[in-house]
């Protein structure tokens, strides 16, 4: 295939004939010369079958983070290559400066360094690396077909983890589980109901817990320091059917119970609690259970990353089912979902007496400013059109409310917080759960 040098030669050189006797035979001839030149450039040009490709690449990256991926290109023909190059990815991958030109030696390589900033969570793979090998003129190349180029393209996925902005939060959430954790200097009766050990009394603490037994042995007078109960479960089921596509702000409901899922998560790995993770929508998207503390908090992040929201209603059947087939043992469930009518009255409430039975149940969900700001009218020049959005406002206002009324009579612990500090509320609410021993 010829290039625009190619066509550029013959702009320049056709008209000149024109200029001379017998303008057509020079014409053919200048035609002829640059077919000549083109066909012998494309012919020394390197085979493309000596192109060796090998990718390294980061395996994970933060939303909102940047990662590499470096392409090394070798030659391995008998003759130099100039080769042009096209390192293709998906739009949502970020990658900048995706087209190279190269020129290798026999036996040479070199790194093509591609910087990714993802703009959307999830696996993000790179498509397809094009090669284009050109003559020492410039004036044609060699290419392959598409499906030539897909089977010597490196494979390669960049799994996108969901935007985590709570994580500036830890520090403190952590701080307070060593306060109740018995983790301070002082240590008295504590916050929590699982024994740990024996130590000598000092002025100040409860005298309800000295252990009378103990101190007639030791002939000292000594107390038993409690701390939270451990190797609790925790399940966080992220509803991802309709109304988690809902914006609040500028991202889906969904990013938001994904943030604070994984606040929740680390919290209570860190309290050396059990983390399990269950997404459903019709079906179930994600289900993350089982294993050790180190091994399944980066499989439950790695699982939430590939979550979007799905325009169908969400089958709490489904997951009420999931959650009662698992041991008996009681747990923290914490249902990320939207406080709204249709889907929690007529597809939770119906089955949530089976689960309030046997577990503790905490429904989070996140508010959304713009309906409170509708709900207010303007001050001076209100229009009938702006009555009528402010009624409806408040309506919607008043049955978030009815609904959470309702749910808190079935037991249900309700977080109905703003985007800002929706996660941190939600971890509020299994630390003060956790001290009072009510996991």
């Amino acid at each position: 295939m010829v290039t625009r040098r190619f066509a550029l030669l013959l702009a320049l050189g056709v008209p000149l004939p024109a200029l001379l006797p017998s303008p057509w035979l020079l014409t053919l001839a200048v035609l002829g010369l640059a077919a000549v030149a083109a066909l012998l450039d494309v012919l020394v040009a390197a085979p493309l079958t000596g192109v060796t490709l090998r990718r390294e690449a980061d395996a994970t990256v933060w939303l909102g983070e940047t990662a590499t991926a470096v392409l090394t290109v070798g030659n391995a023909a008998r003759r130099p290559m100039w080769l042009r190059l096209r390192d293709r990815w998906v739009p949502s991958a970020g990658a900048d400066n995706t087209e190279h030109r190269l020129n290798l030696l026999p036996g040479e390589q070199q790194e093509i360094i591609t910087t990714l900033t993802p703009t959307r969570h999830g696996d993000r793979p790179a498509v397809r690396v094009t090669l284009r090998s050109y003559g020492p003129l410039g004036l044609a190349y060699r290419q392959r077909r598409q499906r030539w180029n897909d089977a010597v393209t490196p494979g390669s996925t960049l799994r996108v983890l969901p935007r985590f902005p709570s994580r500036r939060l830890l520090p403190e959430k952590l701080a307070k589980l060593r306060i109740f954790d018995g983790a301070v200097v002082t240590r008295g009766r504590g916050q929590g109901t699982e024994f740990d050990v024996l130590r000598e009394y000092v002025i100040g603490d409860d005298v309800r817990s000295i252990d009378w037994r103990a101190s007639a042995r030791t002939h000292d007078v000594v107390v038993r320091t409690w701390r939270p109960e451990r190797d609790r479960r925790v399940i966080c089921v992220l509803d991802t059917g309709r109304t988690s596509a809902a914006r609040i702000g500028d991202e889906p409901r969904l990013d938001a119970a994904i943030d604070a899922a994984l606040l929740l998560a680390v919290l209570a790995s860190k309290a050396d609690d059990r983390v399990d993770l269950l997404a459903v929508d019709t079906a179930v998207r994600a289900k993350v259970e089982g294993g050790g503390h180190r091994t399944k908090l980066p499989r439950l992040i790695s699982s939430m990353a590939s979550l979007e929201p799905a325009l169908v209603e969400t089958d709490f059947g489904l997951a009420v089912a999931d959650l009662l087939r698992r041991d008996h043992k009681r747990s923290l469930v914490v249902i990320f979902s939207a406080l709204d009518a249709a889907p929690i009255v007529e597809g939770l409430l119906p089955m949530l007496t089976r689960l309030t039975t046997r577990h503790r149940v905490v429904l989070a969900s996140v508010r959304d400013p713009e309906t409170a700001q509708l709900a207010q009218l303007p001050v001076q020049g209100a229009t009938a059109d702006d009555v009528h959005v402010a009624a409806a406002a408040e309506l919607a206002l008043a049955e978030r409310g009815r609904v959470r009324t309702i749910l808190e009579q079935q037991g249900v612990m309700v977080v109905d917080e703003l985007r800002d500090n929706f996660a941190s509320k939600v971890a509020d609410v299994y630390l003060k759960l956790k001290a009072a021993g009510r996991l």
